[in-house]
């Protein structure tokens, strides 16, 4: 895969000045830092914003990237003399190899761990959204130490192995030149401080584990299994880093009556065979209260009505949805006989002949038995 240009890699024009040039690098790095990003492509990025900046904050280079490119001399693979390999030397290609490689600096700022909260809500409180608080387990800096993980009176020290770097390094002389290794220092565990007198309250890890309370803004129109992120809630960051997130993931209860869809409610209404064969007018449940349905003659079981508005706020806030209402003809069970003898009447009257949409149905039927 051929290389982005490394200007357009930085974001600046073939003619930014060297400051524009750094503080565009300065802005890319702390985005991209794999410490801080978490995105799967961040060290990728990172390391495409370190050798832009390489390559154009050096006047010789970038003369020479300006005349011939990526294909220009120094590009890439070169001699041994002072080579650069796409921007770790040559001994960083030894060391790599040879057990190592380059390590991200543990003292670094670093991103805390995101963190998930299951909420249960009503259905109406899906709908119209509400405000409440919660509580969450999450670490929090010890109150008895600041954070540091020290008695209080007493301070971390600079590791004396690695003199505060958090890494040791030995080296050996080859054939092939200095190999540089580099590890991890096994005495302080890679912060570069030693506790000597570590806080009884956290046990030296500067950290206590509270139940903290976050006031939660539940927007109208949430759906199932959405996800609310609240920025800076998660757990605290390393070394001054950002605090990470926290994802609030929505269980909804089912109604008795109404269903969803997206952004329109479903439900469906019982109506008499004298309302569906004469017509009526009905009042009809929805979410933001009683409303008039008018039920024409004729209306068959099945049949949907449209209540524009009467649905769900869409949780984005680009308008709200509609309410379909569905008609179900309830067959009465238990007639009197005068009941009776007045449907007697009317199946007499009207002949029992079915009417013209059943007919239609009843002549498709003996068609498909015939064969025609």
């Amino acid at each position: 895969m051929s290389k982005r240009d490394y200007y357009e890699v930085l974001g600046v024009g073939k003619d930014a000045t060297k400051e524009e040039i750094k503080k565009a690098y300065r802005r890319l790095s702390k985005k991209y830092h794999p410490d801080i990003n978490k995105e799967p492509d961040a060290a990728e990025k990172f390391k495409e914003i370190s050798e832009a900046y390489e390559v154009l904050s050096d006047d010789q280079k970038r003369a020479q990237y300006d005349q011939f490119g990526h294909a220009g001399p120094n590009q890439g693979f070169g001699g041994f003399g002072g080579a650069d390999f796409g921007g770790f030397g040559f001994e960083d290609i030894f060391s790599t190899f040879f057990g190592g490689g380059r390590r991200n600096d543990p003292n670094a700022p670093r991103q805390g761990a995101d963190l998930q909260y299951t909420m249960t809500l009503e259905f109406e409180e899906a709908v119209f959204g509400k405000e409440t608080d919660i509580r969450i387990p999450r670490e929090e800096t010890c109150d008895t130490c600041h954070g540091t993980g020290a008695r209080p009176g007493t301070h971390p020290e600079t590791c004396p192995h690695c003199h505060g770097t958090g890494t040791l390094n030995t080296e050996q002389t080859t054939a092939f030149g200095r190999i540089v290794n580099r590890r991890t220092c096994h005495y302080c565990g890679g912060t570069g401080k030693i506790i000597k007198e570590k806080c009884k309250t956290c046990g030296g890890t500067g950290k206590v584990k509270k139940r903290r309370k976050i006031h939660v803004k539940i927007p109208a129109g949430i759906d199932d299994g959405q996800q609310l992120r609240v920025a800076g809630q998660g757990e605290p960051g390393v070394n001054g880093g950002p605090a990470g997130d926290l994802y609030i993931i929505f269980h909804v209860k089912p109604h008795e009556l109404f269903e969803r869809d997206g952004d329109d409610i479903y439900c469906e209404i019982p109506i008499a065979f004298t309302q569906a064969a004469l017509g009526d007018e009905i009042e009809v449940p929805t979410l933001h209260g009683k409303v008039k349905l008018k039920i024409p003659a004729g209306t068959q079981t099945g049949t949907k009505f449209r209540l524009h508005g009467k649905g769900v706020p869409n949780v984005h806030g680009y308008g709200t949805g509609d309410q379909h209402v569905i008609t179900r003809i309830v067959t009465p069970t238990k007639l009197t006989e005068r009941q009776k003898q007045i449907l007697r009447e009317f199946a007499e009257a009207s002949g029992k002949v079915p009417d013209e949409h059943s007919n239609n149905f009843f002549g498709k039927m003996k068609k498909a038995f015939k064969g025609d």
